[in-house]
């Protein structure tokens, strides 16, 4: 007769971001802004890396969407909002796999390990096939897509 005195607590979802949702974020498609708004601040957990930050600033300023001062101001708000992961040889190791297996891009393959690597179950991205699971790991969601997925809230 023993009793358990740790209390397994449920795992929390982490989502991981990726750059194009932050693009949205500050754009002017009022309608993408808003489903971003409320993925950025309705959740807990939420994953950025020196990639998604790094192609934020660099996109931003290249389509004229801001200022490099803007950009930059942003980038550091957002880096202070949000949980940050650097990617490491790890992370791209990881990302020549996934490159390999799923024929994702190199970029793309990256975003996916870092997501990996920061322990997320969601990857929210236009950018990559809606639904997938990596991994059986990390789900691949695309909050603008037709597909519902139940989230669970922590």
């Amino acid at each position: 007769m023993g009793i358990d005195l740790i209390e397994k607590m449920p795992m929390q979802d982490r989502y991981f971001i990726d750059t194009n949702l932050l693009i949205y974020y500050v754009s002017d498609d009022a309608s993408r802004k808003a489903v971003v708004r409320d993925l950025l601040f309705d959740n807990e957990n939420i994953i950025i890396s020196s990639q998604v930050i790094t192609e934020f600033v660099a996109t931003t300023v290249k389509k004229k969407i801001l200022s490099f001062e803007d950009a930059v101001k942003y980038a550091k708000e957002f880096m202070e909002l949000f949980d940050f992961g650097f990617v490491d040889s790890e992370a791209i190791l990881l990302s020549f796999k996934i490159a390999e297996q799923y024929r994702y891009s190199i970029w793309d393959s990256l975003i996916i390990a870092a997501a990996l690597e920061s322990n997320c179950t969601i990857l929210y991205t236009e950018d990559m096939q809606d639904g997938q699971v990596i991994e059986a790991k990390v789900r691949i969601v695309n909050p603008f897509g037709s597909k519902k997925y139940v989230i669970s809230k922590p």
